[in-house]
């Protein structure tokens, strides 16, 4: 079955900083329905991405356009009703509780006339159950570790109630259950729900798994897209990062998992402990 047409595309867009360029003449429609993972190393362009793709940043040249509109043209409301993003640091005010910073999601749904509603607060604590805050509602979020903050700026995201979802590295600070705990969830809410989700992740193999849609850039430029067994490959991991590796088929989905070898390969002198896999996560 092909997947619906994209709603968000990117259209020889150009983003930078200071004078720089980080993105540059890059055009890309995100596949809607999908869960798209963009991998890269470090510097490569890809938060630049999300920050275009949510109307953070202004594009220097080309546009990003949501239903063939200009994003420039909508409205911040109507757009927070249809895209949201969760940045790498997002930062919440002193005091603030969970459960308040969560309700924070149903903001752009509410008129000046509206109070927060039955319905609001039913929304709110789902999203609050589905990443497993419930019981710290009532925390002030800098109480919170990094990863239990993590899971509480997700479950704003979720109260948003956005059909695309853009993710600055989802996983950050959370140990390997929770990560997968999280793009499990993702997963379930793409194939529930239809969210398109975009999202920017270090570690390879998991990309793999839990994407319908890989988008690997290099030096502010799209290197390959598709599906995972056509993108992560041993050639194009060496490429990218600078990495020798093998890949294989994970044994539960078949999916490319990546064994890495080191910068030198099997022929060359042994890497430090945990530089390889430091090598494929950056």
């Amino acid at each position: 079955m092909n997947p619906a047409p994209g709603r968000l595309r990117a259209e020889s867009l150009t983003l930078g900083y200071d004078g720089r360029d980080i993105i540059r003449d890059l055009s890309l429609t995100v596949p809607r329905a999908q869960v798209t993972a963009v991998i890269g190393p470090n510097g490569c362009g890809k938060s630049t991405l999300l920050r275009g793709l949510g109307r953070l940043l202004a594009p220097r040249s080309g546009q990003v356009t949501l239903d063939g509109k200009p994003l420039p043209r909508l409205s911040t409301r109507y757009i927070a009703t249809q895209i949201s993003l969760l940045p790498q640091t997002p930062a919440a005010p002193p005091g603030l509780s969970v459960a308040d910073l969560v309700s924070r999601g149903r903001h752009p749904r509410q008129k000046w006339y509206q109070q927060f509603s039955s319905a609001d607060q039913s929304v709110v604590r789902d999203a609050l159950e589905a990443t497993g805050m419930l019981d710290l509602a009532d925390t002030p979020v800098e109480e919170l570790s990094g990863g239990q903050r993590q899971r509480a700026w997700i479950s704003m995201i979720l109260a948003q109630e956005t059909e695309i979802l853009l993710l600055d590295e989802p996983t950050t600070y959370l140990d390997l259950a929770h990560q997968v705990e999280l793009l499990e969830l993702i997963r379930r809410l793409n194939r529930d729900h239809a969210r398109t989700v975009v999202m920017v992740l270090h570690d390879i193999s998991l990309a793999a798994r839990y994407s319908d849609h890989i988008v690997a850039m290099k030096g502010g430029r799209i290197i390959a897209r598709g599906h995972p067994a056509e993108v992560i490959t041993a050639e194009r991991l060496q490429d990218i990062f600078g990495l020798s590796a093998h890949v294989v088929p994970e044994p539960v989905a078949g999916r490319p998992h990546v064994i890495p070898l080191g910068s030198s390969g099997p022929a060359g002198s042994s890497p430090a402990p945990g530089a390889a896999v430091a090598a494929a996560r950056n």
